[in-house]
């Protein structure tokens, strides 16, 4: 299948539409959506959803070329040391999902402390669905043939043509093209947060009063860290950490589980840490969310 649906020339100027740019929208707009519902769900105005992306979206792209950028540098590809100018070409792709969601996550916290809103509402409404988008965004790594894992004879092994592959399997004397099939780790990827993403929003309308402001959030935290973690597993193509069979990504995502079992023991009451105070705290009632001061 061609990652480029259509390509228009402008003069000196080539517009392409490609099946990544079109799928990512698609997830953005389907988890804002959800995340809409969710914040009304919680008793407050589902608009601040839209309003906030205008800041989160542009904030999210910078982030995720910043971290692909620093994961590949820490990882030994001088490229970008050689060449900063492109730096900035995210059009000739390299996203990192990490870096979307740190700058994304900083964007928010401005945007809710500027409205004077409860972070820990939007943090608890929009950190499950962004599994949903991920996961809705990941057939574009199928489409380019890219993020797939070690070879497999797993009968859902998904064959990888020679010009895509990594250095490590670029040798067709061992790894034909006509028989060799690798691990669809983009597929791993988006089962798990689409089964992820729905147990936790089945289980805060289930039991919500299990569910203390932050809660959701850091179950997030515990849910996404520990299934990149797994991914990781079956991604070669990783910087590693130096004389460690670790990557980058790894150990990011470990932080991620660690810091969302903390946090979750916090909220729950379990374990004490200085909180700063914040102005308004929510509950949600099993049908409407209501605001308490």
């Amino acid at each position: 299948m061609d990652p480029v649906i259509f390509s228009i020339q402008l003069g000196n100027f080539t517009l392409t539409l490609r099946w990544y740019g079109v799928l990512v929208m698609l997830g953005v707009a389907v988890a804002a959506w959800i995340a809409e519902k969710e914040i009304q769900r919680r008793g407050e105005n589902g608009e601040h959803v839209w309003n906030a992306l205008l800041y989160l979206l542009p904030a999210g792209i910078v982030g995720a070329r910043l971290w692909y950028v620093v994961n590949a540098t820490l990882g030994g590809n001088p490229y970008y040391l050689q060449n900063p100018a492109k730096i900035p070409a995210v059009w000739e792709g390299g996203l990192h999902f990490f870096g979307g969601l740190l700058f994304g996550a900083i964007a928010l916290y401005f945007y809710a402390r500027h409205y004077k809103l409860d972070l820990w509402l939007f943090l608890d409404a929009v950190a499950p669905v962004t599994m949903i988008g991920q996961a809705l965004a990941r057939p574009a790594n199928f489409i380019n043939q890219e993020l797939y894992g070690q070879p497999t004879t797993l009968p859902w092994g998904i064959k990888i043509d020679a010009l895509h592959r990594i250095s490590a399997y670029q040798d067709l004397t061992q790894f034909p093209v006509e028989t060799t099939r690798f691990h669809p780790t983009f597929a791993y990827e988006m089962l798990i947060n689409f089964l992820s993403a729905g147990l936790l929003l089945l289980a805060e309308r289930r039991w919500p009063e299990r569910f203390k402001p932050g809660a959701a959030f850091a179950w997030w935290l515990i849910l996404a860290g520990s299934a990149r973690t797994f991914i990781e597993l079956f991604r070669p193509d990783q910087p590693k950490i130096a004389g460690t069979p670790i990557s980058y990504s790894m150990a990011i995502s470990l932080l991620m589980g660690l810091t969302g079992l903390v946090l979750l023991m916090a909220r729950q009451g379990t374990l004490k840490l200085p909180w700063p105070k914040l102005p308004v705290a929510y509950t949600i009632s099993p049908t409407v969310g209501e605001k308490l001061l």
